[in-house]
């Protein structure tokens, strides 16, 4: 019951938030005008984050008044929360005075920081190897141990804890702002990926007894689907930065809270990272700023060869919502490896491709080769 009320407290508030949030933009002028990397006519509002902030927080409120987080729980879900008000205000600045790269990215490494000083931070993960073998090796064991304990558990040292965590956190704010291009893409693939951290949660949750950790995701899986309403195709309000940020932020934090969701975003949001990675990459070999936007995304690719919006987007969820289940009730890692292997490599297969077929410029503008 109090899973359905976390999930629908935060929903209905978004539903209700969202319409007078949308007239609050128009009147501040914080809107998308045509043209540039998006396509789409007349003026649309970009404060989604506003709504799913307030919605998110309601049902956070809610689970804290009928079921507390207790001890480490609790420590960590204060720092997730201080991080999404840091990271929110960061991200509401973009949206009305357009931050130069610097500050944007003082606020992010701001967000996680108090994260990581939350003990939010990436210690341990399973160990995706058939074999111990590797992670005894004299170089590979100056940043990795195997845990005394329990020899499948890899326990990342010290030194090394903070900087994982501090990219993974940066690395999954950029990669949601990079995917939302498309109307409902990125609040789509955010929702999948918080309503399987929940199912992953709650399949352990006889083992770890995090019931409040299990609801976080909800709540935020309750507010976006309440969001999506107004955002799936036609959108009459996009995220915005501070709905990008924030879904990063959280997605990159919450899915560090309880075991194996680490695995289970990497699944998730496979395409999107690949996407980054892929982009990051050719964007340095040329030259240029890693995080400049651009046309280049994948998402954007498949629009300009012809694809309809909403069937990127559902195909989007659809890749999100087969590797979710695979994370979840596949047992086997070699086989979550292999699998996801092939999917990067179709990815890289199809981006060199269109690469290839199509020359973009930053502007958007596009020439046929």
């Amino acid at each position: 019951m109090i899973y359905l009320l976390v999930f629908g407290a935060a929903l209905v508030a978004a539903v209700l938030l969202t319409p007078p949030v949308r007239k609050l933009a128009f009147r501040w002028g914080i809107v998308a005008a045509p043209g540039g990397r998006r396509q789409h006519s007349g003026l649309v509002p970009k404060l989604g984050g506003f709504p799913i902030m307030a919605a998110y927080l309601l049902s956070i409120g809610l689970i804290y008044l009928v079921l507390p987080p207790q001890g480490d729980d609790s420590l960590r879900l204060q720092g997730v929360i201080l991080g999404s008000v840091v990271i929110f205000i960061g991200a509401f600045l973009d949206d009305r005075l357009d931050l130069n790269p610097r500050w944007q990215l003082l606020f992010q490494i701001v967000a996680a920081v108090i994260a990581i000083s939350h003990t939010v931070f990436i210690e341990r993960f399973t160990n995706p190897l058939p074999t111990t073998a590797f992670w005894q090796t004299e170089f590979v064991s100056l940043f990795f141990r195997l845990d005394a304990g329990n020899p499948n558990i890899v326990v990342i040292r010290p030194f090394l804890v903070y900087i994982i965590s501090l990219f993974w956190v940066l690395g999954m704010i950029n990669a949601v702002n990079f995917l939302d291009g498309l109307d409902g893409l990125a609040g789509g693939v955010g929702t999948i990926a918080a309503l399987m951290f929940a199912l992953h949660s709650y399949n352990l949750l006889a083992n770890t007894g995090q019931t409040a950790v299990t609801l976080i995701p909800l709540a935020l899986a309750g507010a976006l689907v309440g969001f999506l309403f107004f955002n799936f195709a036609p959108a009459s309000i996009f995220l915005g930065t501070t709905g990008a940020w924030l879904l990063g932020y959280n997605l990159a934090t919450l899915s560090i809270l309880a075991p194996a969701k680490l695995s289970t975003a990497l699944l998730v949001m496979a395409v999107p990272i690949l996407d980054v990675a892929w982009l990051i990459v050719t964007r340095l070999r040329r030259g240029q700023h890693p995080f400049q936007g651009d046309r280049r995304h994948l998402h954007f690719r498949l629009l300009d060869r012809g694809f309809p919006v909403r069937g990127i987007v559902l195909g989007y969820y659809a890749i999100a919502i087969a590797f979710g289940l695979v994370a979840i009730f596949v047992a086997n890692r070699l086989l979550k490896i292999g699998l996801w292997l092939l999917l990067a490599t179709a990815v890289i297969i199809l981006l060199y491709w269109l690469s290839t077929r199509t020359k973009l410029t930053l502007s958007g503008a596009e020439t046929e080769e």
